[in-house]
């Protein structure tokens, strides 16, 4: 007689997938001294304040009750939480990584073959392009020669004195030595990326998302079985579709930027010009016998694969 099957656990998909997503944040934590106390306090403040957002209508004297029967957090762990949240902080600009963009992208600032060019710090006449002629483009808010000294803290940009030229140094803006500010962007740049993801999941993201797709834009390719001399040539390739996209659509989001702006906020809540957008692309690379880990997570891999590269949403 055979065993009965014991039930499947329908959250098991994902509490696998949420066990990819701990585990490299685990290790940063460990990597940089983070103990577990803080993090499992802004994990349960995490639940608290997604339980009252799943319930906006639900009146105050069933918020409690209904909100720790969610997380599994007791009552009076819901009060101390929800007391302490606080609105998220507004995004900071990053003026240097816009003078970046602009910089590399722009025709004023680029050569014939779309490389950013050596620029005087100064211009001569009002024709002339100049490093402060791209910093005023970018913000009137900070001045040009803070904006340079930013640019050559971060390892992004050096100035020739003799000649007082300024020129950029680095492919991508990826600030040297600045832990803080690459925190900030793993914190914006995976955190969209992942509550793209979710949105997509849970099927509530914007409804003018593509035709029979996701409301967000969220591709992937897969390959296993290349060489180190493989995967270095791709780097390259890589990097060349970063170069055209940006290209491409920084002068289109600037125009729009301009032009949402020279429009106003019309009466309508479809004139607000109150959206964001970030684009981003990446790419990750590691042994092939370390793939277990993440076919586990959400690239929907539960079927073998029968191509050595594959495409995933």
């Amino acid at each position: 007689m055979t065993e009965p099957t014991p039930p499947t656990d329908p959250a098991a998909p994902l509490l696998a997938a949420l066990r990819e997503l701990l585990v490299p944040l685990a290790q940063l934590a460990v990597a940089r001294g983070v103990p577990h106390a803080p993090v499992d306090e802004m994990l349960r403040a995490a639940f608290v304040a997604a339980a009252h957002a799943a319930h906006p209508t639900l009146p105050e004297h069933r918020r409690v009750s209904r909100v720790s029967a969610a997380t599994g957090i007791n009552r009076r762990e819901v009060v101390r939480l929800g007391a302490q949240a606080g609105a998220a902080p507004a995004p900071v600009k990053s003026h240097a990584s816009e003078a970046f963009a602009h910089w590399t992208t722009h025709p004023d600032y680029t050569d014939k073959r779309g490389r950013p060019r050596r620029l005087p710090r100064v211009a001569a006449d009002d024709a002339t392009t100049s490093f402060d002629s791209l910093a005023r483009a970018v913000t009137r808010d900070m001045h040009p020669r803070s904006l340079l000294e930013e640019l050559l803290r971060l390892g992004l940009a050096t100035l020739d004195a003799k000649r007082d030229t300024v020129e950029l140094v680095r492919d991508a803006f990826v600030p040297k030595g600045d832990e803080a500010r690459m925190l900030g962007f793993l914190a914006a740049n995976v955190g969209d990326h992942l509550s793209a993801a979710v949105a997509n999941v849970l099927g509530d993201g914007p409804k003018d998302g593509p035709v029979n797709g996701p409301a967000h834009f969220e591709q992937a390719m897969f390959a296993s079985g290349l060489s180190e001399q493989s995967l270095a040539a791709l780097r390259i390739a890589v990097t060349a579709q970063w170069r055209r996209l940006t290209a491409e659509l920084v002068p289109q989001l600037e125009q729009m930027l301009a032009a949402d702006a020279a429009a106003g906020v019309g009466p309508g809540p479809e004139a607000a010009a109150d959206q964001r957008i970030r684009i981003g692309l990446f790419t990750y690379q590691a042994p092939a016998d370390a793939t277990p880990r993440a076919a586990a997570g959400t690239q929907q891999q539960a079927r073998p694969a029968r191509k050595r590269v594959a495409r995933h949403r």
